[in-house]
């Protein structure tokens, strides 16, 4: 029984010993906090410029069109990304937040900011703005414009180009042809039309109550 309890304590202290000699000795190496004095470098800076060209990871920024909304020095005319019901929700949840304050949730300009008094924002339903590319868009939305402040800062490129499709969509929904309607729906549309017709006064049917 004794030399059984010898063992046994023989192997926890080899196994101590060994965690031991596991420990990293890059915990033991010299590190500078932040902003701290160095005699090392000659200009008693610790922290170095980076590397010229570095680049920090995710930043690399490649794709001009998606990062500046242009492609050689002109406003792209398509979303440079796939448009689907999940972009355009999330596109309508950061119009909501961050443009239907002033631009109000159709796009009109009477925000609630506006009825207490700021300058009034042009439709985005004028013509000139139906016809701006989505670049554009995402160019003023980026980099202000007039009385519009830039929103980097605050709006991830992803979600700029999610309020540039919905902003698009909301355009189009205001202006779309009859053509453009399917046709289950065109026929609940012209039912409506027709029976608020008859219901309106002169209208061929009598007037409700």
């Amino acid at each position: 029984m004794c030399m059984k309890w010898r063992t046994e304590i023989l192997a926890l202290v080899l196994l101590a010993l060994g965690a031991a000699g596991c420990r990293q000795e890059m915990a033991d190496q010299p590190a500078y906090r932040p902003l701290q004095y160095s005699d090392f470098w000659g200009d008693a800076r610790s922290e170095r410029h980076p590397v010229p060209g570095t680049v920090a990871r995710g930043q690399l920024k490649e794709d001009d069109a998606y990062f500046t909304g242009k492609r050689n020095g002109e406003f792209v005319n398509v979303v440079p990304r796939t448009v689907d019901r999940k972009m355009l929700e999330r596109g309508r949840e950061r119009f909501d937040i961050y443009c239907a304050p002033c631009h109000d949730r159709l796009g009109e300009g009477r925000g609630m900011v506006v009825r207490r008094g700021f300058p009034q924002p042009p439709s985005l339903h004028l013509d000139r703005l139906r016809e701006a590319k989505p670049g554009y868009v995402f160019d003023v939305i980026t980099r202000g414009f007039g009385r519009q402040p830039d929103m980097a800062a605050q709006i991830p490129v992803a979600d700029r180009w999610a309020i540039v499709a919905y902003v698009k969509v909301l355009q189009y929904s205001q202006h779309a042809p009859l053509s453009a309607v399917p046709a289950a729906d065109l026929q609940k549309l012209e039912s409506g039309q027709a029976a608020g017709t008859q219901d309106s006064p002169g209208g061929a049917g009598e007037e409700k109550p």
